[in-house]
Formats: C-alpha cells, structure tokens, sequence
C-alpha cells in the first residue's frame, strides 16, 4: 500500500458553497465532506449548472465558502497568506489566456511569482523549475513562441506548464480539455494523470468527459442539480446505477455493460443479432443508431442478422418476413436498412 495516497493535501469539511447577488445568497451545494490526496487525478462530473466551477473556484480560494471550513496541508485556509497560498495550490482555468506580446517562456514564468515576486530576477533554481515544467507537459520547443500563434492543445500545454511552474502539491483544472480533438484530450489527461502520480501531486480536475473520466480518474466526483457530491472509484460508480441517476434523462439511457451512454428514441422495431466479436458489438451500434432495439431471445423481431466470419472476410446474413440477403461490409448492411420501407412492422 502506497502511504502517500493517505496524505490529505486538501480537505473540506461541511462545505456549502455557492454565490451571492445583491445580498442574496445562493446555495449549489452543502455539507460537502472532501478529500484530495497526494499521489491522486480525480475527475469532477456533473451536469451544466450543477456547480463545478462553483466547487473549483471555492477550493482555490477565489471565492468564499458560504460555511464550512477548508485546510491546506493541515492548515486553515483563512490563515495562510495569499502568497503562502500560491505556493500551495495552482489553478488553471478556462478563461483566455493573455496574449499581447507574451511568448510561452514569459507565461510560465509567471509561475515563479510567489518565490521571486513581480519585481524579482529569475535564479538557477527558478529556470530549472520552468524548464522541467515544460518538459512535464511535453511543450519544449514552445518556449520562444508567441501565445497567440499556439494552437490550443498548445496553449493548454503551456497553462499547466505556468503552475507546474508553482511548485504546488494541489493543482484545479477547470475544463482545461473542453476545447481539444480527442487526441489531445486524451494527450492531457494522460499527463496529468501521470503528474499526480509520480510527483505525488493531488489533481482535481472538472471535465464533462465522462469515457475518458472513467479511464484515466482514480476516483470521481459527481456533483448533482440537488447539491449532492456523490464520491467513488470509476468502476464502483459505473456499476451502481450512480451515473444513470444523474446524467440519464428521456433520451439517453446508462449502459452499464459497456460503460457509456446510449439514445433510446423508443424503438417500435426490434432486430435479433446472432455471432461474435466487433463486427457484432458494432452492428449493434448501428442498428441503435437507425433506430431500433436489440431483440431478446423471446421477443418479436422485425429482422434477424447474422454474422459470419468465414476466414476470408465478414458476411451480414439478414432475413426479414422470409426473404433473405447477404451483405459484404456493414456499410451494405446499413445501406439496405436505409432503403427498406419499415412503415409496416410485420
């Protein structure tokens, strides 16, 4: 057992947070009892709304909890001076990063702030810092570059590169991947993820990317609309029935078997599928996509398909009302279901 995942970087105990407007209080969430540990990537879901960047920003110290109490490293919060702070925890947002003239090298040094002050010289130790900071985040190369010429993989890159630069043991992301190809998303997250470890960092970061949640998070945060933290591994919340309960509605259904969500547009026509392997768990999708349910064994069918690998190549072998075909690929398959009058459901 690794003794470092028991090390409380941050804690919160009955936390309520939420915000204030003209002398009104708003309440997103309370009694909220939170730990981030050394050595931890956890992931923070939730619908649009439910408190996210509420939650991330109240744990940074940017705004006031509405009660409770929080502690850096056994420290009341309230008691540590904005600069001791900064030295504790990072933050990377999803607000636009300033652009101007600042090149990449000139923003991650901004990191260094709370050891050498605006004023202050770089020192060997602090271009150390800042040269491992971008090799951590795979962005050397970037450091000459203009902010407003990087793409924005490129610019995320550098964002964590500049609190990395901190020296902090906690670091918040707000949706830092929200605005990413899937490549890079899964680029950062396995960086991260790969931070947190081996420099027994606690990470906390807020995504509504719930697959790569669920393969990269050692454990989630799920905040609900009613203001409820619902905590876990990924596999545990997976099978629970958790993730359906928040993100489910009328037209999106859990499916736990194969960890992730799928429509249901109330299918009136079912098809039976027979065979194994991809070809079938891809069918599937198809067939769900086009509209209809997956047959059980003792339910009426409007078609039935079968799939066969003969050795050489994959056959879709279809019959519908007594006829049957053949198709070579599954785009056939789908092309044929396409043109087929599903009016009557004999």
């Amino acid at each position: 057992m690794n003794p470092a995942l028991h090390t409380e970087h941050l804690t919160a105990t009955k936390l309520s947070i939420g915000y204030s407007h003209r002398g009104q209080e708003t309440c997103v969430a309370e009694a909220l009892e939170l730990a981030l540990n050394a050595g931890e990537f956890i992931c923070l879901l939730g619908p649009n709304g439910a408190g996210k960047s509420t939650l991330i920003r109240t744990l940074a110290g940017m705004q006031a909890p509405l009660s409770g109490s929080l502690k850096l490293q056994d420290q009341t919060f309230h008691s540590i001076s904005p600069r001791e702070r900064a030295r504790m925890i990072s933050v990377v947002l999803t607000e636009a990063l300033p652009v101007g003239m600042m090149d990449a090298y000139s923003l991650v040094a901004l990191g260094r702030h709370p050891y050498s002050g605006w004023l202050g010289g770089l020192k060997q130790n602090d271009k150390e810092r800042i040269a491992w900071a971008f090799k951590a985040v795979g962005a050397e190369g970037l450091e000459g570059r203009q902010i407003a010429e990087l793409s924005d993989g490129e610019r995320q890159k550098v964002s964590i590169a500049r609190a990395l630069a901190q020296e902090a043991q906690v670091m918040l992301l707000d949706e830092p991947t929200a605005f990413l190809d899937l490549p890079r998303r899964v680029e950062l997250m396995t960086i991260l993820r790969n931070l947190a470890h081996r420099e027994q960092m606690g990470l906390l970061l807020s995504t509504h990317d719930l697959d790569l949640a669920l393969r990269f998070a050692d454990r989630l945060w799920m905040i609900t609309t009613d203001g409820q933290l619902i905590q876990g591994y990924p596999e545990e919340l997976a099978m629970s029935g958790e993730f359906a309960r928040i993100f489910a509605n009328e037209n999106l259904d859990w499916d736990a078997e194969r960890g992730s969500f799928r429509a249901h547009p109330n299918p009136c026509l079912k098809a039976e599928i027979q065979g194994d392997g991809i070809h079938v768990f891809w069918t599937r999708r198809a067939l769900e996509r086009l509209g209809f349910g997956i047959a059980k064994s003792d339910e009426k069918s409007a078609l039935s398909i079968q799939v066969v690998d003969t050795g050489d190549h994959t056959e879709w072998a279809v019959a519908r009302n007594g006829n049957q075909a053949k198709h070579t690929s599954i785009g056939q398959l789908i092309d044929w279901i396409r043109g087929e009058d599903w009016s009557s459901k004999n």
